[in-house]
């Protein structure tokens, strides 16, 4: 191969277009223009996710998004050592106070930690909502090719027929979520 011809294999072998791409494993996620918020509107465009289900971060115990019919749901992909994480987690604990006598539930689920450590950053940020231990990923991969796996802190919301209203892949402030949330609770 000439000179040119590598450089050139170099460059678009990099290049992503005017989508961002989020590779890992055998799954990968491509966000519209890159965007960091995502809306699937109306609500006949929106996808479902896999049947997640994993251990309960402090009892071990089965946690299925299936125990959750009927409710909007927040899914929050968090983990210890993510300094985004740190900066949401108040912000996420508000708007579950919030909104869950308004049937919303949320649910964390821990990627890439230890289990002590984990239960030390939900217990000492005062975390009310249940979160899934998953050092390994296996409960992440239900979501499927079509939304995110490896991007922390990711948040999905569904709606009541947990189908996929949001992604958003960064960190949220509760005036993020807010609005969304009262879409969905009034739909």
């Amino acid at each position: 191969m000439t000179a040119l011809g590598l450089a050139a294999a170099l460059v678009t072998g990099c290049s992503t277009g005017d989508n961002a791409v989020v590779q890992g494993g055998t799954f990968d996620f491509v966000s519209p223009g890159g965007k960091t918020s995502i809306f699937y509107d109306p609500p006949s465009t929106r996808g479902t996710i896999g049947d997640l289900s994993g251990p309960d971060l402090f009892t071990d115990e089965t946690i299925r998004l299936s125990d959750f019919t009927g409710k909007v749901v927040v899914i929050n992909v968090w983990g210890s050592w993510c300094a985004p994480c740190r900066t949401e987690t108040p912000q996420l604990e508000t708007v579950y106070a919030e909104y869950r006598n308004r049937d919303v539930q949320f649910l964390g689920i821990d990627v890439r930690d230890n289990r002590d450590t984990a239960r030390d950053f939900a217990t000492d940020r005062n975390i009310h909502y249940p979160s899934i231990f998953d050092p390994s990923l296996r409960s992440l991969i239900t979501l499927g090719r079509n939304y995110p796996t490896s991007v922390v802190p990711t948040t999905m919301v569904l709606d009541r027929q947990h189908r996929v209203a949001a992604v958003y892949l960064m960190a949220l402030l509760a005036e993020d979520l807010r609005p969304l949330l009262d879409r969905l609770t009034t739909d």
